[in-house]
């Protein structure tokens, strides 16, 4: 997989956003997951110790996400959505027929569209991967988890507008 496939286009908003999550996470988030670790620790026995438990689960996810948002800031695009040319790309709004419905969404990253009410493909997607670099009019299919293929058509690519 080359470099340019894992690079995530995101807004300045969404990358000032998601920035600004990971510098709470990892300061305060941090102190306040370990301040509930030490007091349910403080309450004895950690094998029937429901808090402590919790707490270290909640920990963990909390990991997690910051691990997630440092890799996608450290390979994020940043700028405005890509000026649509007709052409399926990461950041375009696209507008599909799929298996004879129309649909409309946003190619890209789940996070550049937090405050939309656009659904959102990743490029990784089968469905993401299937359509990128088509134009309007074009066809393609992509296979389904459950094995079917299923026939799109691309009707309309939009330059994404926040919204």
């Amino acid at each position: 997989m080359s470099n340019d496939a894992q690079v995530t286009f995101l807004t300045q908003d969404a990358y000032d956003r998601l920035h600004n999550e990971l510098e709470h996470l990892s300061t305060t988030g941090r102190e306040e997951i370990a301040k509930r670790i030490e007091a349910a620790r403080e309450e004895g026995d950690l094998k029937e110790n429901g808090g402590y438990h919790a707490a270290k689960d909640e920990q963990g996810k909390q990991e997690a996400r910051i691990r997630t948002l440092q890799q996608l800031l450290k390979d994020a695009k940043v700028g405005e959505a890509p000026e649509s040319h007709g052409v399926v790309e990461s950041g375009t709004v696209v507008t599909a027929v799929i298996a004879g419905g129309e649909e409309r969404f946003l190619l890209g990253n789940r996070e550049i569209a937090a405050d939309s009410e656009l659904d959102v493909y990743s490029e990784a997607s089968p469905l993401g991967a299937a359509i990128l670099g088509l134009k309007e009019g074009d066809k393609g299919s992509y296979t389904a988890p459950n094995g079917k293929q299923i026939a799109v058509e691309i009707v309309k690519v939009e330059t994404y507008s926040g919204q």
